[in-house]
């Protein structure tokens, strides 16, 4: 996992029309924690152009003018309706190619307020739920088989082994 490319509060350049990039396009991720260090996966509707019927994380593109942040809370609004309380830590930071464009994504762990029983779900895009523990993360080998791809299994996996550490620093600090 390469560490380098754009901080949190970086915005990209450029004059607003998708047409018009010729760079990479930049993508956010949220690996929503709850209280008890489970992240939110939700699924994706199998009429989808990328990736039907697979697992995924809250995200998407960054928009012209936004930060990563920014970026950040439109998606966590417009996909589950919950508000981005904190940015907890930059788990993933990977190219990937997808229509013949390329992308950089950028996956955070992330704390979120609102009814985490209840996500308001984008009916035509997502049509399930799920919080997946550490132990549980082999329900996203379900994606490999769909679409060839572990990059979901990959993030969360690497959110669930930063929370672990997490977990460790805080309870050695009581």
């Amino acid at each position: 996992m390469r560490r380098w490319g754009p901080h949190l509060g970086a915005r990209p350049a450029g004059s607003g029309h998708m047409a018009e990039v010729t760079g990479p396009r930049l993508m956010v991720g949220a690996l929503i924690r709850d209280p008890c260090d489970r992240v939110f996966v939700q699924r994706r509707s199998a009429d989808r152009r990328l990736f039907p019927g697979c697992w995924d994380v809250v995200g998407g593109a960054v928009e012209d003018g936004e930060s990563l942040a920014e970026a950040l809370r439109r998606e966590i609004a417009e996909e589950t309706g919950w508000r981005l309380r904190r940015v907890l830590a930059r788990v993933a930071h990977q190219e990937w190619s997808a229509d013949g464009l390329r992308h950089i994504e950028s996956d955070y762990v992330v704390e979120v307020a609102g009814d985490l029983s209840s996500p308001r779900l984008e009916a035509d895009k997502h049509t399930e739920f799920a919080w997946i523990g550490a132990g549980d993360v082999s329900l996203l080998d379900e994606n490999a088989l769909l679409s060839g791809s572990t990059f979901i299994k990959d993030v969360v996996t690497a959110a669930h082994i930063w929370l672990a550490d997490a977990s460790g620093e805080r309870g050695a600090t009581h």
